[in-house]
């Protein structure tokens, strides 16, 4: 699926150094999570499979973070996590500091290690393994 044009616009309204980082994670995304829907969820660019949030990036004072929804599970040290769930995140400042085989490993995991957060609510607050 094309990258959605909420996010293009959201990519758009940064300063130009966190435009490319957004634009270039993006990129990456929408070419390895084939068939991903991706949308502006909670005013930042989400990328879902069936339904599933899976990885979505927002601006942030220091940068521009990248967040894996299930990014705990996947046993990478450059993933930091703290908070009850098993998202998992890492912050970029430079365009530079995205390593493209880092993140495609990232999006392979993000496909074969996934949460069940869209029936998070209905199970008031109890996650399961989906895969």
């Amino acid at each position: 699926m094309p990258i959605h044009k909420d996010t293009l616009a959201y990519n758009d309204s940064h300063s130009a150094g966190d435009k490319r980082i957004c634009v270039t994670l993006a990129k990456m995304i929408d070419a390895n999570l084939r068939g991903a829907e991706n949308k502006i969820w909670h005013r930042h660019p989400v990328w879902f499979l069936e339904g599933n949030p899976i990885v979505g990036y927002s601006k942030l004072k220091d940068g521009v973070r990248l967040m894996f929804w299930s990014g705990r599970s996947f046993d990478e040290p450059e993933l930091q996590g703290d908070s009850k769930f098993k998202d998992a995140s890492v912050l970029y400042t430079s365009v530079d500091q995205i390593v493209e085989k880092d993140l495609k490993r990232w999006l392979k995991k993000s496909i074969e290690i996934q949460w069940d957060y869209q029936n998070l609510v209905k199970r008031k607050g109890k996650l399961l393994r989906l895969k």
